[in-house]
């Protein structure tokens, strides 16, 4: 059994979605990032960085797993799915991964901050990041003009990448005129596990009141 803690941001989906997809047996737990219940002392225990998601994997005495990257690895290592066993194959997952962790993910946070949330508007900051995730968002594109998905088979690498991309509106950004990058999001979009996995947890928290847009404004900034 998996325990994780999570919250309703693209970084909490990606394991959702990938314990949906695993048909892996999970337990959820609501972080109430508005109440900063991420930086108490108990789940800092587990999370040392004060973010979600975490897992904690019941089965193997307790082993804990911060960071999505991460988890999303760990958890195709554990069942085998979403991450090919040859070095070349692996590597093509692990290379889309990272470009989603290091470059899609930060990248398009920081536009959502500067677009969204910031109290002054600056337009440097809107314009820069917004052009930056521009150009992530061809480098998908050019990719999926030759692959179905990213690595080619479908992977952990999607399963990582499509909870920022279906938040492209929301940071002020367009993928209509990206049409690989449009067929892949919709195809992914249809999918049973990440239909069911990008509601968990429910959109309005439980018992706070807060929407989906609360919650992730106070995971970015």
């Amino acid at each position: 059994m998996i325990e994780l803690f999570t919250a309703a941001t693209p970084n909490g989906h990606k394991v959702t979605i990938a314990l949906e997809e695993m048909g892996l047996e999970y337990t959820t737990h609501r972080i109430d990032l508005g109440a900063r219940e991420q930086k108490e002392d108990w789940y800092l225990k587990l999370n040392p960085n004060g973010r979600i998601p975490t897992i904690v994997d019941r089965e193997l005495d307790d082993f804990v797993v911060f960071e999505s990257g991460a988890i999303l690895v760990y958890l195709a290592e554990k069942t085998g799915q979403f991450m090919p066993q040859d070095t070349k194959g692996r590597s093509l997952v692990m290379q889309w991964l990272m470009f989603q962790m290091g470059a899609i993910g930060p990248m398009q946070g920081q536009a959502n901050v500067f677009h969204r949330y910031a109290p002054e508007k600056i337009p440097y900051a809107i314009e820069r990041y917004h052009k930056e995730c521009r150009r992530l968002y061809e480098v998908l594109n050019t990719r999926l003009a030759d692959n179905e998905y990213l690595a080619g088979d479908y992977s952990i690498a999607d399963i990582a990448t499509w909870p920022w991309i279906s938040g492209h509106k929301w940071s002020g950004l367009s993928i209509e005129d990206l049409p690989h990058l449009t067929r892949w999001f919709d195809q992914i979009a249809e999918r049973e596990a990440v239909i069911i996995g990008k509601d968990i947890p429910d959109e309005m928290e439980a018992g706070t009141g807060k929407s989906k847009e609360d919650v992730i404004r106070n995971f970015v900034i």
